[in-house]
């Protein structure tokens, strides 16, 4: 279609009046503090329930990287590191520790400015959650700013605003411990690249209502010889030793320590509890240990995956002689290896298979809760006007200077859901200007997308290829085709183990095509590849032009 012939229909069709819901994040909470008419969902491309009293891991195959858990009488609540992706510090609810259901986010939009352009790997790191005298609170460590916490009477929210409690540089991984002897403590690791040391945990006072902590500090155990790279510690107190959960080793092959200490500056023991073993679980470590109302025992860790992020376990965890073990010990040295199935934890009553959504249909007031910016939302970027049935992504222009689109902030984007997985959506683009495109994307530190996009006046669709855009690297077209309508069906299919990706299109929604060459996807900057939409035009191009996406689906 020319471009003349789709300006005539800008006048034309869908002149529409309605209330735009903005609140920042797109996102209308009712009376139950879930979004608005939003019912639970179940993926249809992993489920960990398997419906027979067990449950696989993981429990959640989606990049809920540094996960903490808590538990509030019978329900259980997670959050995780969300980086620079906003709205960020989601927060998760189960009711078994095996199904899950994204509830909120505690931060809309961070407290400084800076955010509102992406910083990738910056912003929040590895939380902690606390149920503590009829509040939640989070801690986390920002690596150049310090630890702030946010803290809610119900974990649906509200939240209050971020309060930094401890400035300062390269401070990270919080954990708070309200004492039963009156004092309340923080211990928390520091960020090698900042503060110019790591592995290295530190524990210092707190006041009761958590508002500052003191600046002066205790070293309370160095892992340079035995336990390197010891970070996200968690603090606990249990049958009258102190306990700190930490891993070490790294990322991709480390391990979870335990250290325990009848006062609270130590000295502490140590032993490793968790590691890979002989499973194909590859450095089980970081998360938090919780107990059911019956005295059972889980730790919830994440697995370095590559493109498909810092996916989430469930460990069983047995103690003897006041040390825990998680998982099984299945060649007798005492160390715990990874479950790959187990017996769902003992809880009273059943509960139906949830997980968190995936696909949008886009009927719903404001974004689904699943869908992230690379930055802090800005209320111009969409709208999704009531009485009608589709997303609108408007076509802002990219930042000055930029080459690609790794600092576009404005791509919505959610969690890859599964190993294989399909992602499909129809869109229908609406240019105003002569350098609107858009469509659909597979983003990480290199990123592929099929798009519609406009060139001398004419719509045509593309495959752009883009490898180490971090780096500033320049997009290539890998292919082109002409088209002859302004709506079409976009696809693009996520094969594993190595996230090959494979895009395709469709005029009818029923025969697909594809276009282009296989991608195989990307993690981005301590996050896993991620899928979604997008509309922009070239910098300092004007304003104007859309693209409707009428569903995004999961399947």
């Amino acid at each position: 279609m020319v471009y003349s012939t789709v300006m005539k229909i800008i006048l034309k069709k869908r002149m529409l009046t309605g209330v735009i819901w903005c609140l920042g994040l797109g996102i209308v909470f009712g009376a139950d503090g879930g979004a608005a008419g939003r019912t639970a969902s179940v993926s249809k491309v992993w489920v960990a329930d398997k419906g027979d009293g067990t449950y696989k891991n993981p429990i959640l195959y989606a990049d809920y990287s540094d996960p903490d858990v808590v538990r509030a009488g019978e329900d259980y609540y997670m959050t995780a590191s969300s980086f620079t992706c906003f709205p960020g510090l989601p927060i998760l609810h189960s009711k078994d520790l095996v199904n899950w259901t994204l509830l909120s986010h505690a931060v809309p939009r961070y407290p400084d400015a800076s955010f509102d352009v992406p910083q990738h790997g910056n912003g929040i790191w590895a939380p902690s959650i606390r149920f503590h005298e009829g509040k939640f609170y989070i801690f986390w460590g920002d690596p150049d700013r310090g630890i702030y916490r946010v803290c809610a009477v119900r974990a649906e929210g509200p939240w209050e605003e971020p309060l930094l409690i401890l400035p300062g540089k390269g401070l990270i991984d919080p954990c708070p411990l309200w004492d039963d002897d009156g004092n309340a403590w923080l211990v928390h690791a520091w960020a090698g690249s900042r503060a110019g040391v790591k592995s290295l945990l530190t524990v210092r006072k707190m006041d009761w209502q958590a508002t500052e902590v003191s600046r002066d500090c205790r070293h309370i155990f160095d892992g340079h010889e035995k336990h390197p790279t010891i970070e996200g510690p968690k603090f606990y107190k249990y049958n009258g030793y102190y306990y700190i959960f930490a891993p070490g080793g790294g990322v991709g092959q480390g391990w979870q320590v335990v250290l325990r200490s009848k006062d609270i500056y130590g000295p502490y023991e140590d032993r490793i509890v968790l590691h890979q073993g002989s499973t194909p679980i590859n450095g089980p470590h970081q998360g938090g240990w919780v107990q059911t109302p019956s005295g059972q025992s889980w730790f919830v860790h994440f697995q370095d995956a590559g493109p498909y992020g810092r996916i989430v376990h469930l460990q069983p965890v047995f103690w003897n002689d006041d040390w825990p073990l998680m998982g099984t010990d299945a060649d007798g040295d005492g160390i715990g290896e990874p479950v790959l199935s187990w017996k769902k934890p003992d809880i009273a009553g059943s509960y139906p298979v949830m997980t968190p959504a995936e696909s949008d249909e886009f009927s719903e007031d404001g974004l689904g809760l699943q869908w992230q910016w690379q930055a802090n939302p800005n209320p111009v970027w969409f709208a999704r006007i009531r009485g009608t049935d589709y997303l609108r992504l408007f076509a802002i222009p990219l930042p000055s200077a930029e080459s690609n689109l790794w600092q576009a902030p404005n791509l919505l984007l959610q969690k890859f859901p599964a190993p294989d997985f399909t992602a499909s959506a129809k869109v229908r683009l609406v240019p105003e200007q002569q350098s609107i495109r858009g469509g659909l994307i597979i983003f990480g530190e290199d990123y592929a997308a099929v798009e519609a996009a406009v060139e001398n006046k004419v719509i045509v669709l593309r495959q752009i290829v883009c490898r180490q855009a971090e780096r500033g690297s320049r997009e290539i077209i890998a292919a082109k085709r002409p088209l002859e309508t302004d709506t079409i069906f976009l696809r693009v299919q996520v094969a594993g183990p190595n996230a090959v990706c494979r895009f395709s299109y469709s005029t009818d929604g029923n025969v697909f095509t594809l276009i282009g060459e296989s991608f195989t996807a990307k993690p981005g900057r301590w996050v896993g590849a991620k899928v979604g939409l997008y509309c922009l035009s070239e910098a300092g191009s004007r304003a104007g032009g859309y693209l409707d996406a009428d569903w995004f689906r999961i399947e």
